[in-house]
């Protein structure tokens, strides 16, 4: 079982991001905090990974981050936590916090640096500057932070090839044990995907293609491991979190729209900060909507978030597909090895389509 809790405050709001989110609200604070902890005593279970996301986790104050780490220790038996990672923004980070948050248990940071040119930061919205992030990482190393994660993003507007080159040079050169290169999403409700529909901002896939195998290319020759398609990592250090959801396995969400999927079950509580304060303290249901998954939903999860791994599946699932799957191994999109079958690198360019044809 694992554990993700969902922190929807956020010191600006960017104009890419698609995650429920909301700006930090001093008043709703610990009516939020309250609201988690009553939640999380409404499912004793035990987690063997926990996620602090957002949002900005690191939003809360010290005392705030303090109050909701020990109400959820005294709540839930974490003695089995095997990784347990907050997401920070880089202005947000301080010693006081970080040294807090390792004190306390937590093993992993994830902080969102996305560029480190100055103005592709400005383009992305993003409160901190380069020269911050830098500063940032150096307090999280000094606190004692011994695995930390990168957050880069690429096909940002007006993003040039060396500008990407020179962010994957500069975060290789800081020795992280983990870093997440995700290409930019135009996604509804926010401000980006009405500036494409404005046709102020175009997608250009060529050019994302060619700063994905610029990315796999750097990575790879820093040392890391692509793991996941969107996801790097120094020997053993991959996220173990992600792995879980990857892998099928059962997880918690608390906080406002985060979801759960227990066995057969999914739900996933109401987007919205006061309406999830409101029905917790309510006694009530802070699920928006349930479902029950079939076997065939589940089985097709898992082949779809597994060919995203470095992992593959075993090609038992996919074998009523085989005559797709021959076509794709003839083109050098998939490949086999002892049963199991895995995107090739070339196939990661693809791996959306190549997976659609296989589910």
């Amino acid at each position: 079982m694992n554990l993700y809790v969902h922190i929807p405050f956020c010191p600006k709001i960017c104009p890419y991001c698609s995650f429920y989110k909301e700006a930090s609200d001093r008043n709703k604070t610990q009516a939020f905090l309250d609201a988690v902890l009553k939640e999380a005593a409404l499912i004793p279970f035990q987690p063997q990974t926990v996620f602090f996301g957002g949002g900005t986790p690191t939003a809360l104050s010290s005392k705030q981050l303090e109050y909701l780490i020990c109400g959820l220790q005294a709540r839930l038996d974490f003695s089995q936590v095997r990784e347990w990672t907050v997401e920070m923004n880089p202005a947000t980070v301080s010693l006081e916090k970080a040294r807090l948050l390792l004190g306390l248990g937590v093993t992993r940071i994830s902080m969102g640096i996305q560029s480190w040119d100055v103005e592709l930061l400005q383009t992305l919205g993003r409160v901190h500057t380069a020269v911050q992030a830098e500063h940032s990482y150096d307090i999280l190393r000094e606190a004692g932070f011994s695995n930390i994660n990168l957050d880069l993003m690429f096909g940002i507007p007006g993003q040039t090839i060396r500008q990407w080159e020179d962010s994957l040079r500069k975060t290789i050169a800081l020795h992280p044990e983990h870093v997440s290169a995700y290409c930019l999403t135009y996604e509804e409700d926010t401000e980006y995907f009405l500036r494409l529909g404005k046709g102020i901002y175009r997608q250009d896939p060529e050019n994302e293609i060619a700063l994905f195998e610029i990315t796999m290319t750097l990575l790879e020759k820093g040392g890391y491991q692509q793991y996941e398609i969107s996801n790097y990592a120094r020997p053993g250090k991959e996220c173990r979190h992600n792995l879980a959801y990857w892998n099928g396995a059962d997880y918690i969400g608390l906080g406002p729209s985060a979801f759960s999927t227990m066995g057969p079950s999914r739900w996933s509580n109401f987007a919205s900060t006061s309406q999830y304060i409101q029905q917790i303290s309510e006694g009530k249901d802070a699920a928006s909507f349930r479902e029950i998954l079939s076997p065939e939903i589940r089985q097709s999860e898992r082949i779809a978030f597994g060919l995203r791994t470095h992992r593959g599946v075993p090609s038992a699932w996919i074998s009523r597909h085989q005559k797709k799957v021959d076509e794709f191994l003839k083109l050098g999109l998939l490949e086999m090895e002892e049963q199991t079958v895995r995107l090739s690198r070339p196939g990661r360019l693809l791996a959306d389509s190549v997976a659609a044809e296989l589910l």
